[in-house]
């Protein structure tokens, strides 16, 4: 089909639309003469009432599954992101459909005068009533102006309070007092079976509500960890409440009307809703928020070991006399796990008390805590079970805590004998990057004799993205006493590939 031919065809759609919504309209305001049905059995006419008068009998909500209370409670408090991103961008830069069509017949002749500055929508959730607005990292990530518009269209600019690519959460604020807001909810005791409610602005529909069921919990999808980091948090609640465009960052609510998630991501062949999708649940929610609302910064503690699910194939490899739970494959030196004598093909079952059947319950369990506290770590060694206590620590190997400005400074940090920082915005407009961090200072050590040079920006290790100095090192953490493949680019332009031994 031609070009011409969609568009028409669209137009033609949309009349189309328009006759049938009329003679829908018709139909349902025309009285209708009683019409009468005899059963296939012979019996007596039925008579049907006439289908133009109104029932006026008050309508009970079944007990238990008030659907209403919870949308009444929880809408107002969700709101509609609206972002603006400074610079043209021939891949994502709007557009108007009728381009195509206008220059098909006069060429060179039609020519826009400008391109307007992308832009992008999606939803958030007021947390506190002082402003401040939970979202998806994804929906605010990089944008230059962010608008919000309240459920009774009042509008506000929003500022950045802070970001975490890792859980894929935001926090922004407005200036407004006296605002309602969604109270948080107890999401490590909801059910799968138990109802939820989805509340949020797809495809610009503000303040839609559906609903579903919660299918599953703790569910890791791999989104998250194309991004490249190896300190990614997915634990999602699954759920076949329909999400589409644009609910990402709003609320998933129980029939309360409190926040059990926050709206992220859906499985479909298709970029709309196919019956799955995934919220990060909101006791994680309510960690990464009030770390960057507090600090600045979120305080991500971490047990320094790679771990594995533990399946059939893994228990008969590995002589393990359990079929649930996470497989320590390797304990990385001076971490929390290392001294607390957890050793590698230790199975862990359980952290304070609650069972991990798998990577993403544990990651989310220990994610749920600060560097500096103490974590009851049960796991199986040779057939007995055992409990110690770890003390966790950050990524710097410190119980320090992290703020923003510290964040900044630790980001500027000495490895092994280069200075890292985080790239400037200006060189990464210059060179069109989304991400990676730069080689500063560099004196002797292991990426001198890489033949890396001073100003090399590390964008990729072992074809996995670096967005931040914790990417880094996590990355490189993961592969001590191997090689690792660096790629990245200089300020002039110039790609570049070393081989690193760590």
């Amino acid at each position: 089909m031609s070009k011409r031919n969609v568009y028409f065809a669209m137009v033609l759609s949309s009349f189309l639309g328009a006759v049938i919504a009329i003679g829908g309209y018709s139909l349902v305001i025309e009285p209708q003469r009683v019409q009468q049905i005899t059963p296939v059995n012979g019996s007596s006419p039925v008579s049907l009432t006439n289908n133009y008068v109104f029932d006026t009998t008050d309508y009970v909500v079944p007990e238990g599954l008030n659907f209403v209370f919870a949308a009444k409670q929880a809408t107002p408090g969700v709101v509609h992101i609206k972002t603006e991103y400074s610079g043209a961008s021939s891949d994502y830069a709007s557009r108007n459909p009728m381009d195509d069509f206008f220059k098909e017949y006069f060429g060179d002749r039609y020519e826009r005068s400008e391109r307007s500055p992308r832009q992008g929508a999606g939803s958030g959730v007021i947390i506190s009533a002082d402003g401040y607005i939970a979202t998806n990292n994804h929906v605010v990530e990089g944008a230059s102006d962010i608008e919000v518009m309240l459920n009774d269209n009042r509008t506000y600019t929003a500022t950045l309070i802070g970001t975490d690519p890792d859980t894929d959460l935001a926090l922004i604020k407005i200036d407004e007092e006296q605002l309602p807001y969604v109270s948080f909810g107890d999401s490590e005791n909801i059910q799968i079976g138990e109802w939820v409610l989805a509340i949020g602005n797809p495809f610009e529909f503000r303040s839609t509500v559906t609903a579903g069921i919660v299918s599953a919990k703790a569910r890791n999808i791999n989104i998250l960890a194309r991004g490249g980091s190896n300190t990614r948090i997915e634990a999602f609640i699954q759920t076949d409440a329909a999400v589409n465009p644009g609910n990402s960052g709003g609320a998933l609510v129980n029939l309360k009307g409190q926040l059990v998630g926050i709206n992220t991501a859906i499985a479909s062949p298709t970029g709309a809703f196919a019956g799955y999708s995934f919220a990060v649940p909101a006791t994680l929610v309510k960690k990464v928020i009030y770390d960057l609302k507090d600090f600045g910064a979120v305080q991500r503690p971490l047990l320094g070991i790679q771990i594995r699910d533990v399946t059939a194939e893994l228990a008969d490899a590995e002589d393990l006399n359990v079929l649930k739970g996470v497989f320590v494959a390797r304990v990385n030196e001076g971490t929390s796990a290392a001294d607390a004598g957890i050793l590698e093909k230790d199975v862990i079952i359980a952290i304070n008390g609650k069972k991990v059947s798998n990577v993403a319950q544990l990651q989310e369990q220990v994610a749920l805590n600060r560097p500096g506290d103490k974590i009851d770590v049960t796991y199986i060694r040779e057939g007995k079970t055992e409990t110690v206590q770890a003390t966790l620590k950050n990524q710097f190997m410190t119980t320090e805590v992290v703020t923003a400005s510290s964040a900044s400074e630790k980001g500027a940090y000495e490895l092994s004998g280069a200075k890292i920082e985080p790239v400037s915005k200006t060189m990464k407009e210059k060179l069109k990057l989304d991400n990676g961090v730069q080689v500063k200072d560099l004196d002797n050590g292991k990426f001198k004799e890489a033949g890396i040079e001073e100003g090399f920006i590390i964008t990729k290790i072992d074809r996995r993205e670096i967005r931040t100095v914790d990417d880094l090192t996590a990355s490189l953490d993961a592969a001590r006493g191997e090689g690792v493949l660096i790629e990245g680019i200089y300020p002039n332009g110039e790609k570049a590939y070393y081989g690193l031994g760590w």
